[in-house]
């Protein structure tokens, strides 16, 4: 499950909702061709503590897929997504292939 993002500043604090989170984890993840995030709302878990941020998903992709290159762009995509728009330092994005189809 993923937490609320709440990013405090001298004005107020800004809130992130877990479905936010999670749309911008999918957005991401499925701009790279042949990727589907699977079950999204179990299947991406994004944590964080301290400016810091962890994510892992699932992912289906399409027969003839080159694997490692295909997760890998995800995991790029995914990290520059969420460290962008969020302003957190991404420590990894575990990406796992359920599907092949």
């Amino acid at each position: 499950m993923t937490d609320p993002l709440v990013l405090p500043g001298p004005e107020g604090s800004i809130t992130v909702a877990p479905a936010a989170l999670t749309r911008l984890v999918v957005m991401a993840a499925e701009s790279v061709d042949t990727a589907r995030v699977r079950r999204p709302r179990r299947s991406v878990v994004l944590t964080h503590v301290d400016g810091r941020a962890s994510v892992s998903l699932e992912l289906a992709v399409s027969y003839g897929a080159v694997v490692p290159e295909l997760a890998h762009a995800v995991q790029e995509r995914v990290a520059h997504a969420v460290g962008t728009a969020c302003g957190l330092e991404i420590e990894r994005v575990d990406v796992s292939i359920e599907e092949i189809g």
